[in-house]
């Protein structure tokens, strides 16, 4: 704030010869301190995150839910077990699962390409109300080189295939724990390209889905299920993402733990 001038003095020289007095003041005041550190250099402003507005969608919406083995169903018994299946069945959704067993942005998948390629290759008649596009953490061993670009790139087509979807980023789920390193900074990534979008991000990191105290219960560590959900992760998992989504349609009366639709939580 401003403070207002004061009425012009007879003798104008006096508040120059203060002025130059202050500054003498500072400029011996800065070296006499040769302790003080040299001004920080002002980093390049980055593209600010755009807050979105609560996620909308009409009754029994058309939902693809696209992303890897974690999205497949992998290890489930059938991998209609799978969390995408059990969680757009409780929230009443017409579910279109997408997965790949070991795609990512980066990686080609066991059964399938690299997630762009993937998405170049949708139907555009498909017209769903919202994609869900998960993971991943197949992206880990090849990160971060071309990361960003790939990510770039497959986010604009997606758009562009369905200009009038809603879109819901579902970032990777720890495999192992401690979280990789490599994994933390590929969630960090996509909250910040989601953010700049103004897309909806969800971090099952940041909001330790999958913790020490549960993580035997989640993931099958075992040779069959090779760290990923089993047939009851899959469910706890269903329940974790289900009640996201009803918080990001602010419906935010769901109690923590409290089972969606049936949904029950691993014991």
């Amino acid at each position: 704030m401003h403070a207002h001038g004061r009425p012009r003095a007879r003798r104008p020289w006096l508040p120059l010869a203060g002025v130059a007095l202050a500054v003498a003041v500072v400029c011996a005041l800065g070296f006499a301190r040769p302790w003080a550190e040299a001004p920080a250099p002002v980093a390049a402003p980055e593209t600010a995150a755009v807050q979105p507005a609560l996620l909308t969608l009409p009754e029994q919406p058309r939902v693809l839910v696209f992303g890897d083995s974690w999205v497949y169903g992998s290890a489930a018994i059938e991998p209609t077990l799978g969390f995408a299946y059990v969680a757009g069945e409780a929230l009443g959704w017409d579910t279109v699962v997408d997965g790949v067993r070991g795609s990512g942005y980066l990686k080609p998948g066991l059964d399938g390409a690299a997630y762009g390629e993937r998405i170049a290759a949708l139907d555009p008649s498909l017209d769903p109300d919202l994609v869900v596009v998960e993971g991943s953490i197949n992206d880990r061993l090849l990160y971060p080189d071309g990361y960003r670009d790939a990510v770039t790139a497959a986010w604009d087509a997606l758009a562009s295939t369905y200009p009038d979807a809603r879109i819901v980023i579902l970032g990777p789920a720890p495999q192992v724990l401690p979280v990789q390193k490599a994994t933390a900074r590929i969630d960090a990534d996509l909250a910040r390209m989601a953010g700049e979008r103004g897309w909806w991000y969800i971090s099952p990191i940041a909001e330790e889905w999958i913790s020490a105290g549960n993580y035997s219960t989640v993931i099958d560590s075992g040779e069959i299920g090779r760290n990923h959900p089993s047939t009851e992760g899959h469910a706890y998992l269903a329940e974790r993402f289900a009640d996201a989504v009803e918080r990001l349609s602010g419906e935010n009366d769901i109690v923590a733990d409290a089972p969606i639709s049936g949904i029950q939580p691993p014991r």
